[in-house]
């Protein structure tokens, strides 16, 4: 199935609201409940030593990358920072799981409500969704590209 460029447009978009939406809801809910935020993250294994760091950073991180989604030429660098972070947070659930007897949850809001299968299936959801925003965001400026090549050129674009 081709996708048009429209089509290509809706589908970038549409992937960057929801990490938007992912990241201001996490970094919010980690800072309206920053004090049981550090204390879950000191009890996790294997991060308890960078508790205080991790209770910082991460919401900076995620807001961060929500800035780096509202201008349209850092996107395709929103995509990327967010498949590492959402990579990261996979792996480190993977970890947990496999090789640690204490499993806290440092989730907040709704995702605390998840089980840990139900969490590492959100996750890996959501690294597919980066793979594919920054895979149709390529296309989209390989697209653009060939579109403002033909237009200097006075030749209408083949589409």
């Amino acid at each position: 199935m081709k996708v048009t460029h429209v089509q290509n447009q809706i589908i970038t978009k549409t992937i960057g609201i929801l990490f938007i939406v992912l990241f201001v809801y996490a970094a919010t809910s980690k800072l309206l409940e920053f004090a049981l935020f550090r204390i879950q993250l000191s009890r996790s294994p294997f991060i308890s030593p960078y508790a205080d760091w991790i209770a910082w950073g991460l919401p900076v991180i995620e807001l961060f990358i929500v800035v780096l989604f509202l201008f349209p030429k850092l996107k395709l660098q929103a995509f990327y920072a967010s498949l590492i972070l959402m990579t990261i947070f996979t792996v480190y659930i993977l970890i947990v799981l496999n090789f640690s007897e204490s499993i806290p949850c440092s989730c907040g809001g709704i995702l605390n409500n998840l089980g840990w299968k139900e969490h590492l299936i959100f996750n890996i959801a959501f690294v597919f969704l980066a793979l594919m925003g920054i895979l149709f965001t390529i296309k989209q400026r390989k697209l653009t590209n060939s579109k403002q090549y033909y237009v200097v050129l006075g030749e209408r674009p083949k589409t």
